[in-house]
């Protein structure tokens, strides 16, 4: 069985290499038109053919296969058959004709041109069949009318389920035909607003046709020329739209052909001066009116009116009320005040925050309003008024040094400076030393300090007693040191403290003397790690020197009892 697998798949292969060959001398019998080619090669986009090397049957295709599987003829030299035959050719660069179902062409390669710049081919493996714009991936070289189709010249042509109307040998845009008594309308792809009735007919126009054939047919379309009780209605509809200012006398001459193309400009329609379907437009409630200066004033009148009975913006309007949590342009307008009048010491956001209604109390009570933190009409007006009483430094410092705070400030110095607590470390030391265990000095740590302008700390004069000695080695004394970092701690709170002590609101003294008390407590914990750090050198080194003395004994020793025996 699997040999008969082998042997099957060996003989497709053969066969399959042998169509290929055969197909470059092949000519087929088929034969088309141009818009069957192109409605072919856009079914099989729809359809997702596949590509397939040498394959021309529908579903799996190569380039050439796409158009030879519907029309046949040459399939490897398509272009030059056509030109070999005197069929039409010319250059994509200089623009392709509006012609349904051309070929294109490149070296290697060939598709199908569709219409309004669309074009389809089998482009390979990984894409399959693709419908894309010219001058996208492909560069295509040429266009040419493939000799195994047909292209019309003039008449109707069948596309996709649209009419369309060739003249020339290309179908028509962008205008309108009367045809056989009928006026038909062409948009900028060609397709016409009504499908014929008889798609056999030839360009032409109403003239072509018998006089009887007029009277039968019932007239749909009025121009330039024509007459009757329907172009009285269309002058007395475009007089009304302010288009016509003629006689009213049913005869569409030149100014009703020139009123009608106006109309037409304003209501966005195929500009013909052709009264067809455009006199739907016409007659409808929506229909536009003509642009005359006597309009245009008092469409001017009517704007300067909705202007002046405009609400205000937020911007200009006075807030009914503003507190704590609000976020809007009028909190920076009284942020920016307040900052103005020395209340506010930060920069204007919008938001009313804690500050901000710190610094409405202030405002308030400076100028005798109830202190509510809360920007009221009565607030707001008198803030933004010349009677707005300004920042002033007195009434800072009564609001800000309270006698209660301040009176702590001697308990604080006396428990930061008091040196009976660091007395023991000297024993301390000592004793660690002759136990060779570390004990680590208890020191009393300073309680914060209150959060009052105006504190100061200081250190008693004369050295510290905080001292470490040492046996054999010597004896080190960093009190000294000590004691200096201690008084530059002390000036540096004192200078701290004293700058946050500046006439400033409460809210901003607040938080410099919260960094001023993070600054000591910083150095208070280096200070006790350098101590510690010292304490623990000073035992190493005494156990160094502890150890050196009982070598060196435990060495004489070992040679006096040498000496002896010898």
């Amino acid at each position: 069985m699997h040999r008969i697998k082998k042997l099957t798949a060996v003989i497709l292969s053969v066969l399959t290499v042998s169509g290929v060959s055969v197909v470059g001398s092949f000519t087929a019998g088929a034969s088309g038109t141009g818009a069957g080619l192109a409605e072919w090669a856009l079914n099989a986009y729809n359809e997702g053919w596949s590509y397939s090397w040498g394959g021309a049957s529908p579903g799996a295709v190569d380039c050439s296969g796409l158009i030879w599987s519907y029309c046949g003829g040459d399939r490897m030299n398509m272009l030059s058959d056509a030109q070999s035959n005197g069929r039409d050719w010319g250059y994509v660069s200089d623009g392709v004709p509006r012609v349904h179902g051309l070929g294109l062409a490149r070296t290697g390669h060939v598709g199908v041109y569709i219409a309004d710049g669309m074009e389809v081919d089998a482009r390979g493996d990984e894409y399959g069949v693709c419908y894309d714009e010219i001058g996208g991936w492909n560069n295509w070289d040429c266009w040419f009318k493939l000799t195994a189709v047909s292209y019309p010249e003039n008449g109707w042509e069948q596309f996709n389920g649209d009419s369309y109307y060739y003249e020339d040998g290309e179908y028509i845009v962008n205008t309108s035909r009367t045809i056989d008594g009928t006026t038909y309308y062409f948009d900028s792809q060609g397709r016409s607003d009504t499908t014929p009735s008889d798609t056999s007919s030839s360009s032409g126009s109403s003239s072509s046709s018998s006089s009887s054939k007029k009277s039968e047919t019932k007239q749909t379309y009025w121009q330039k020329g024509s007459n009757g009780d329907e172009v009285t209605k269309i002058q007395t509809r475009l007089a009304e739209l302010g288009f016509y200012s003629g006689s009213i006398d049913g005869d569409f001459g030149d100014a009703t052909d020139k009123a009608f193309k106006a109309f037409q400009k304003a209501a966005g329609l195929y500009v013909d001066g052709i009264a067809g379907s455009d006199r739907e437009v016409l007659y409808s409630d929506d229909a536009p009116f003509a642009q005359t200066e006597k309009k245009e004033e008092k469409k001017e009148e009517k704007e300067e009116k909705e202007e002046a009975t405009e609400p205000a913006t937020e911007a200009e309007t006075t807030p009914t009320s503003l507190s704590n949590g609000d976020f809007s342009t009028g909190v920076a307008d009284v942020q920016t005040k307040l900052a103005d009048l020395g209340y506010f010491g930060l920069d204007a956001t919008g938001y009313f925050g804690d500050f901000t209604a710190d610094a409405i109390k202030a405002f308030q009570k400076a100028n005798g309003l109830e202190e509510t933190g809360i920007v009221d009409e009565a607030t707001y007006a008198l803030l933004f008024s010349d009677d707005a009483v300004k920042f002033t430094a007195e009434e800072t410092t009564e609001a800000t040094e309270p006698t209660e705070v301040t009176e702590p400030a001697e308990e604080v110095t006396e428990e930061v400076t008091e040196p009976a607590e660091t007395e023991p470390v000297e024993e301390v030391v000592e004793e660690a030393v002759e136990t060779e265990e570390y004990v680590e000095p208890e020191t009393e740590q300073p309680t914060e300090a209150p959060k009052a302008q105006g504190v100061v700390y200081s250190t008693p004069a004369g050295p510290s007693p905080l001292k470490a000695s040492s046996a054999g080695t010597g004896s080190g004394d960093y009190s000294g040191t000590a004691s200096s970092v201690a008084n530059k701690t002390n000036k540096v709170a004192e200078n701290a403290l004293a700058d946050s002590s500046s006439n400033v609101q409460s809210s901003v003294a607040a938080q410099v003397k919260r960094t001023a008390n993070i600054w000591i407590w910083f150095v208070i914990a280096a200070l006790i790690l350098g101590i510690a750090a010292f304490v623990v050198v000073k035992r190493d080194s005494k156990k160094q020197s502890r150890y050196q003395r009982y070598a060196s004994k435990k060495k004489s020793s070992l040679k006096e009892q040498l000496n002896s025996k010898w």
